[in-house]
């Protein structure tokens, strides 16, 4: 795989997780931080859904089960590095399963299953 397939998929990835991250930052500025913590681990699969499906559609250089993977870890890499370590200086979101873990193992879902899904409607040439 060549740097621009790389940048194709990463620049997806950073599409899905900034989505995200300006999902969690509205909701806490306009409610309580349980009511978007509920609001992101529900809009955070519905936005990779979304992102995958562009990205499977145009690109597909990628198996469903490897984007999931790129994808999943880039956002538990920008949530780790940048969010924790940075803007937080505080782990303490890892320990929420609400806040962390949910929304990563509905994000490794939704694009896994959007994957599966397109791949299965391309017809195989011999």
């Amino acid at each position: 795989m060549n740097a621009s397939k790389i940048l194709i998929i990463l620049a997806h990835a950073f599409l899905g997780w900034a989505l995200c991250a300006a999902t969690i930052g509205i909701g806490m500025a306009v409610a309580s931080v349980n009511t978007a913590l509920i609001i992101h681990a529900i809009a955070a699969p519905i936005i990779f859904f979304g992102v995958s499906l562009v990205y499977f559609n145009k690109f597909n250089f990628t198996t469903p089960v490897q984007t999931a993977l790129i994808f999943i870890a880039f956002v538990i890499a920008m949530d780790f590095f940048l969010v924790a370590m940075i803007i937080n200086r505080s782990f303490e979101m890892f320990a929420s399963l609400l806040g962390t873990w949910i929304p990563f193992t509905l994000i490794f879902l939704s694009t896994w299953l959007t994957g599966l899904f397109v791949n299965r409607k391309i017809p195989v040439t011999q």
